[in-house]
């Protein structure tokens, strides 16, 4: 059983900070939300997400999986006007998701959970620094190292002062952005410095984007691990693998 209202923009925007990554996932749904936790085909990133019960208008729910395919979800929900509540509601019988939205309605085929990728294993790192700055700052930084490479260096430094750096170097150009401590939201110091896939940052900057504030976990060559509310009782977070820099 399972039958909740919600913003639409809300869900919308949570479903593509996950189908940036993945087409079809597992939602795990129970009396405390709905979460899902899934991998990108190669391997490189890891998606998870949360949505609470108190994000919902009215939400009802009891344990269960459902396989969903995350491309035709989103394309339901994007003829949803801005301030407009769907409508869910599971219909267990016939494998179907019931989607509402005002005098419209969807009905769309689930997937059998058992079809979908097993559910990855979240590694447990102890990463030594991380830093916090407004989503949208983040998204920019991004976008401006896409213009001159594929990869980006992203770190923390104490010299000569704490502060948060990213580095893009191409054929010909080259960026530099540097943010110390004073100006960022939050920042616990230490030593970190790891190179990652400007592909798979750019695909997860969209939904940062969107993000009051963002933080940024990171170590020596070591995943980065990325945390975010889209609002209040959706919280998201990325986990990339690093690339190993060339010497």
């Amino acid at each position: 059983m399972f039958k909740a209202v919600i913003d639409a923009e809300t869900l919308r925007d949570a479903i593509d900070a996950v189908s940036s990554l993945v087409d079809e996932v597992r939602f795990a749904i129970s009396e405390n939300g709905i979460e899902l936790k899934a991998v990108d085909p190669a391997n490189v990133a890891m998606v998870s997400f949360r949505i609470d019960p108190e994000a919902f208008e009215y939400f009802e729910a009891a344990q269960g999986d459902i396989g969903v395919d995350l491309v035709r979800l989103s394309d339901v929900l994007s003829m949803a006007d801005r301030g407009e509540n769907v409508t869910l509601e599971l219909d267990e019988e016939n494998h179907k998701l019931k989607i509402g939205l005002n005098a419209l309605s969807y009905t769309l085929s689930l997937i059998d959970p058992s079809a979908i990728r097993k559910e990855p294993r979240v590694p447990d790192l102890d990463l030594p620094a991380h830093v916090i700055l407004p989503g949208p700052q983040l998204r920019k930084a991004i976008r401006a190292a896409e213009k001159v490479s594929d990869h980006v260096i992203l770190g923390v430094s104490d010299d000569p002062e704490d502060m948060f750096y990213m580095e893009a170097s191409g054929d010909i150009d080259s960026l530099i952005l540097k943010i110390p401590s004073r100006e960022l939201l939050g920042m616990k110091p230490g030593i970190a410095r790891s190179l990652f896939s400007l592909d798979y940052l750019s695909d997860m900057s969209k939904a940062i984007g969107k993000a009051q504030e963002v933080k940024l976990e990171m170590g020596v060559d070591y995943p980065l691990r990325v945390y975010f509310s889209l609002s209040q009782g959706v919280d998201i977070n990325y986990l990339l693998a690093p690339r190993i820099e060339q010497e």
